[in-house]
């Protein structure tokens, strides 16, 4: 029996839905949540991206803003960018949009951002945090949406082995910790490029995620049946026949692997939708979080 296909596009609506409901909410008690989004140079994926962040906030009723940069923007001037929008109690999220220009390390400008505007959940103190099961931090957007994919599909994660393929700190580093906390309890493999014999594992896996960039990297024969399968792989393929030129491809041989997986998701249309997704709950849970500081500091003045 073909795999059921997991709709990442409805799941995501849904989820921007709730959190529109929670901006109302919040906006009747008298805070916007605001979202900052730093974008340095003149990437175009990241310009498309940055784009459907703030069509995102608009639908949901948060503000939000952009600020651009030209390529040239030096390590000082980022610095002072990143430093006011830390300090401007309008913006409770608050990203820096990569890939940065090659002479700007990523690394610094992520750590100077706030851990508590750290929306995108790359700061070290949040990576802890998601690290050690602690809820007072922000988890990466494309693991969690992953994890909430799981949990609405009703994907059975408990005693089971998961394989993640990849090993980056963006994506599959912090949902190895997610998928190994109390709750979802399973038991993960983390492989890589350099793993010998990757379809051993693969073959293994009741669940399997790919991460990696590189089209068509698991094929059938890698499969478990049964297995349910999350494909985060998104790469621009040139094809003459497609109206845009090209055509996005994932990690997975969709057609080949959907015979026998038990589950899986599409690209497009799969994990993709749920990264802005929970990017618009992790604003929004950032914005509760300064309204109740916010509120409390009032109360503790007038007594």
């Amino acid at each position: 029996m073909p795999a059921r296909i997991i709709d990442g596009t409805a799941v995501a609506r849904d989820i921007r839905a709730e959190v529109a409901a929670q901006v109302a909410q919040l906006r009747a008690e008298g805070t916007v949540p605001g979202l900052a989004v730093v974008l340095v140079g003149n990437d175009p994926a990241s310009e498309v991206y940055v784009r459907s962040k703030a069509r995102a906030c608009q639908e949901a009723g948060m503000h939000s803003r952009l600020v651009q940069l030209p390529a040239e923007t030096t390590a000082d001037e980022l610095f002072g960018t990143i430093d006011g929008l830390n300090a401007d109690p309008t913006i409770h999220g608050l990203l820096v949009q990569l890939p940065l220009p090659p002479h700007l390390n990523s690394k610094t400008f992520l750590e100077r951002v706030s851990p508590a505007k750290d929306v995108d959940g790359f700061h070290p103190m949040n990576v802890g945090r998601a690290f050690v099961g602690d809820p007072n931090g922000f988890v990466p957007a494309t693991p969690e949406g992953i994890m909430e994919l799981m949990r609405r599909e009703r994907i059975d994660t408990h005693g089971r082995h998961a394989v993640i393929v990849g090993r980056s700190l963006i994506v599959s580093k912090p949902l190895a910790s997610l998928l190994m906390a109390p709750g979802p309890n399973a038991t993960v493999t983390l492989c890589h490029r350099h793993t010998v014999d990757l379809a051993q594992h693969t073959r293994m896996a009741d669940i399997l995620v790919v991460a990696v960039g590189k089209p068509g990297l698991i094929t059938a024969d890698m499969v478990k049946p049964g297995a349910a399968v999350f494909d985060v792989g998104v790469t621009r393929v040139d094809d003459p026949a497609s109206p845009k030129g090209y055509v996005l491809k994932g990690d997975v041989d969709f057609d080949a692997v959907s015979e026998i997986a038990s589950a899986i998701t599409p690209v497009p249309g799969g994990v993709g939708p749920m990264t802005i997704a929970m990017l618009m709950r992790n604003t929004i849970t950032a914005a509760r979080r300064a309204h109740d500081r916010s509120h409390r500091r009032a109360t503790a003045a007038v007594r």
